[in-house]
């Protein structure tokens, strides 16, 4: 495929695709599969910290594994922990793929804590990566709209983050990311006359490696569909508010759960 046919595809920024079962992977693939170039952002700093671990090569792989839909693929390491992070990651992928259509945060900085023992460095750590760096992702990405679209022309650009209503016993996580829900309905109204739609999914408990078998088996109990989410479930979405068809839904905070908490 030449260069003028590959860069007239939409591109894609999506957060917090480091591992290949995770949700932000998931929509990774499923917009390759669309058409769309995708970047994708990962940092092996945190994967490291956690149960699952950094996967050395892992994002080449997957960035290959994206380009065997025919399209291009960008890896792009970033600390949304530091204010600079966020704009310098959208300068690179403008200058890799070029202007970016739709950003999708599905990065999340998570730590089990209470009210009671969730430490200062904990709190601050949490609202760094889950609230503030999504800001200015939405800053930097809303930065390219310089000229106001045409009244009453769609909505071309698209964010979407993914939320959670988990609060109790994770506090800091549950309090970031109901602070990134305001930040994105705000982004609805304030950036609506540049041509971008801003939304919010709420994927419900979905199985990416973390639970146990026990954990697992009771929270699909608790959902009306009797299973867990899956991070294709979540995609999908993702794909129908990316889509034209899409471009209508705005500021709307989405259950993507499968009835979870619903009487059963």
């Amino acid at each position: 495929m030449d260069n003028d046919a590959r860069s007239s595809r939409p591109v894609v920024f999506i957060t917090g695709a480091s591992r290949p079962n995770s949700i932000g992977a998931a929509i990774a693939r499923n917009q390759a599969s669309l058409g769309w170039d995708v970047a994708f952002a990962f940092w092996d700093d945190y994967d490291a910290s956690m149960p699952w671990g950094a996967q050395e090569r892992a994002h080449e792989e997957f960035a290959d594994e994206l380009r065997a839909f025919g399209v291009r693929a960008l890896p792009v390491a970033v600390d949304l922990s530091h204010p600079e992070s966020p704009r310098l990651a959208v300068e690179r992928v403008r200058a890799g793929l070029g202007p970016i259509r739709a950003l999708v945060a599905s990065h999340a900085h998570s730590v089990d804590s209470g009210l009671l023992d969730t430490s200062v460095e904990a709190f601050d750590a949490h609202f760094a990566v889950n609230t503030r760096g999504t800001w200015l992702l939405i800053k930097a990405f809303a930065e390219q709209f310089a000229q106001p679209s045409d009244p009453g022309a769609p909505a071309m650009g698209r964010i979407v983050a993914l939320t959670s209503d988990h609060t109790a016993h994770n506090l800091p996580y549950g309090a970031s990311k109901g602070a990134l829900d305001r930040i994105v309905i705000a982004a609805a109204v304030e950036l609506a006359h540049l041509g971008i739609t801003a939304n919010l999914v709420n994927p419900g408990p979905i199985d990416t490696g973390w639970m146990t078998p026990e954990l697992a088996e009771a929270l699909a109990a608790e959902t009306a569909l009797g299973r867990l989410g899956r991070p294709q479930d979540t995609a999908d979405l993702v794909a129908f508010l990316l889509s034209v068809s899409g471009g209508w839904v705005n500021g709307q905070l989405l259950h993507s759960n499968g009835g979870f908490h619903l009487p059963v």
